[in-house]
């Protein structure tokens, strides 16, 4: 018999963890209202729900690894704004924090949903943030919380691997 193993929208008793950049911060406020919509609407508690700010998207992971660490969360969603500008920064800041974040996640074995917009200009992020192209953040909501169910459907690993 062949197994299928997936997740589900299901957010009750899940408790998720929100990491939003003040960094292009009306940008982040619209991310992290889309986030808070998606989650509530598929079942999770405003109890359930913790958010910490930082200041730009270069520091997310950091904070999303402390907290994947804690054992208080089952998923994070992190939400900001990187808008490429005149100079390398965009480069090294939206490929330091996709990294970091992707490393914290498979380093403590928590899903950490990445809605860290990269775009050309504030426009497409306006778009990207509850415009024409949707939010998101409520679609990096609704992917922790997937995440957070298939892992734990799945098989638990060996000890020693």
């Amino acid at each position: 018999m062949t197994h299928v193993y997936e997740g589900s929208f299901d957010g009750r008793r899940l408790r998720i963890g929100i990491v939003v950049a003040r960094f292009n911060e009306s940008v982040g406020m619209r991310l992290l209202d889309g986030a808070l919509d998606g989650l509530k609407r598929h079942g999770v508690s405003d109890d359930d729900i913790s958010i910490a700010w930082v200041p730009g998207a270069f520091e997310i992971p950091l904070v999303a690894e402390r907290l994947a660490s804690s054992g208080e969360f089952d998923a994070l969603v992190c939400l900001g704004a990187v808008i490429r500008g005149e100079t390398a920064h965009f480069d090294y800041v939206a490929g330091e924090s996709a990294a970091g974040i992707s490393t914290a996640s498979r380093k403590t074995g928590i899903p950490i949903a990445n809605g860290i917009l990269t775009t050309e200009d504030a426009d497409q992020a306006i778009q990207r943030a509850g415009g024409k192209a949707g939010n998101k953040g409520f679609e990096a909501a609704l992917a922790a919380l997937e995440m957070a169910n298939l892992l734990a459907s799945l098989p638990k690993p060996s000890e020693g691997i």
